[in-house]
C-alpha cells in the first residue's frame, strides 16, 4: 500500500484562510479610521450653484431672487414668509441670510442650504441689515410713514407728529439663539449701519434728524453725534474704507457725500449727482462708487483726490450694489427698472441686465464681497 502525504493540501488551506482573515481585518481597520461623512455638515451655498458664487436680491413686493454669478441668471426665488423684504446680510460662512421684512416688523433668518425660514420679531419698519460675527444688527424706522419721502425743502407729513421724534432702535439678534437679545438707541429713522475697524463701535445714519451717531457696540452708549444739516440733509449710506481710516456718508438731499476721519471728525464733502444713497469703496480702497438715484447713474470717484472718474448710466431707483467675489463686476439693484444692472468694474460699462421683478431693493453676494451693504472678508 502506497502512502500519499496530505499535509501540503492541509497547510495550503490553512494559509489561505489566515490570509483572508487578515485582509478582512485590515479592511475593517481602514474603515474604522476613515471618518464617516458628517450628516450635519453642509456645503457652502456657492457649491450648490457655481464656483463663481451667488447673489441674493431682495424685492420689496416679492421674496429673494438667487442669481448664479457664472451665468448671471436667476436660478430660484426664496419665499421669506413675510411681506416687504428690504435690507439683507450674510453670515461669514454664507449659511445664513438675514432679511428685514417691513410689514410684520421682523427679520427672516434663512438657511441658504435648505431655504428654511425662521422669523424673529424686531420692531416697527426694519430696514437695514448688517451682520458682524454671530450677531445681526437691524435698523428700524418707527416714525416712518407710508409713501415716498418728502422732496428736498418740503415739509414732511410727520413734521407736526410727535411720533417723528421717537428714537429708533438698532435690534441686536443672536443668530445662534435665534432671538433679539438687546437694542441700541439711535436717532429718529435710523438708516445705514457700519462697524469701526476694530469692531468696537457702531456707526449709524439717522435720516430724520440729520445726524450720524457713533455708539459703543457692547454697551450701546452714545459716544459722538455728527450733525449733517450744514453740509446736507438726510444721511443714508455709510461706509468705512478698507484701511479703516475714513468713513463716507451719503447726504441724499445735499447731493453730496461727507468724509470723516477715523475718529469721526468732519473732513469735507464731495459733490455728487442727484439723491445719492448706496456707497462703497472698491476692495483696494482706490475708488469710491456712489449710486445716485434720481440722476440714474453709478458714479465713480478717486478715493485719494475725490475727483470724479466717470458717471455710468443705469436705470430707475438704483440704490444698492455689490462687487462680485473676483472684484471684476458690480451688480446694482434698480428697483423701478425691475432689473439688476451688471457693470464691468474696470471698463466701467454696463454689460448686461438681469430681470428681477417686484422692486429689487438690495443685493449681497457669497463669497462675501465689497458693496454698499456688506464688506469683503480680509
Amino acid at each position: 500500500m502506497k502512502f500519499v502525504p496530505t499535509f501540503n493540501k492541509t497547510y495550503t488551506s490553512l494559509l489561505m484562510l489566515a490570509l483572508i482573515t487578515s485582509l478582512g481585518a485590515c479592511s475593517k481597520e481602514t474603515a474604522e479610521k476613515t471618518p464617516a461623512p458628517d450628516a450635519n455638515s453642509s456645503a457652502a451655498p456657492s457649491d450648490s450653484v457655481s464656483a463663481a458664487g451667488v447673489a441674493y436680491v431682495t424685492s420689496q413686493d416679492a421674496g429673494v431672487s438667487v442669481i448664479d454669478l457664472a451665468t448671471m441668471q436667476v436660478v430660484k426665488t426664496i419665499d421669506v414668509k413675510a411681506a416687504g423684504p428690504r435690507g439683507l446680510g450674510l453670515t461669514d460662512d454664507g449659511k445664513k441670510l438675514i432679511v428685514a421684512t417691513r410689514e410684520n416688523g421682523s427679520i427672516s433668518v434663512i438657511d441658504t442650504t435648505t431655504d428654511e425660514v425662521k422669523q424673529v420679531e424686531i420692531g416697527k419698519n426694519p430696514e437695514f441689515v448688517r451682520v458682524n460675527g454671530n450677531f445681526a444688527y437691524i435698523s428700524s424706522e418707527p416714525s416712518a410713514k407710508a409713501g415716498p419721502p418728502p422732496k428736498p425743502g418740503e415739509k414732511s407729513a410727520e413734521d407736526d407728529d410727535d411720533e417723528e421724534k421717537i428714537p429708533a432702535k438698532i435690534a441686536v439678534v443672536d443668530l445662534t439663539k435665534g432671538e433679539k437679545v438687546r437694542e441700541i438707541t439711535g436717532g429718529p429713522e435710523t438708516e445705514g449701519i457700519e462697524f469701526s475697524a476694530d469692531n468696537s463701535k457702531l456707526v449709524i445714519t439717522n435720516e430724520a434728524d440729520n445726524t450720524v451717531t457713533v455708539h459703543d457696540i457692547a454697551s450701546g452708549e452714545l459716544l459722538k453725534t455728527i450733525k449733517t444739516h450744514e453740509h446736507g440733509d438726510r444721511p443714508r449710506g455709510i461706509k468705512i474704507s478698507p484701511d479703516g481710516n475714513t468713513y463716507l456718508s451719503t447726504l441724499e438731499y445735499g447731493n453730496k457725500f461727507m468724509v470723516l476721519d477715523k475718529d469721526f471728525n468732519f473732513i469735507r464733502t464731495v459733490d455728487t449727482a442727484e439723491t445719492p444713497y448706496g456707497i462703497s469703496f472698491d476692495h483696494k480702497g482706490e475708488r469710491i462708487f456712489v449710486a445716485a438715484n434720481k440722476a440714474k447713474v453709478l458714479q465713480v470717484f478717486d478715493a485719494k483726490t475725490y475727483e470724479k472718474i466717470k458717471d455710468i448710466p443705469t436705470g430707475n431707483r438704483c440704490w444698492h450694489f455689490s462687487f462680485t467675489p473676483d472684484d471684476k463686476q458690480i451688480l446694482l439693484a434698480c428697483g423701478k427698472s425691475d432689473a439688476i444692472f451688471v457693470i464691468d468694474a474696470e471698463k466701467l460699462e454696463v454689460t448686461k441686465q438681469v430681470e428681477v421683478k417686484n422692486l429689487p431693493w438690495g443685493v449681497v453676494i457669497y463669497p462675501k464681497s465689497m458693496g454698499s451693504l456688506d464688506t469683503k472678508l480680509k
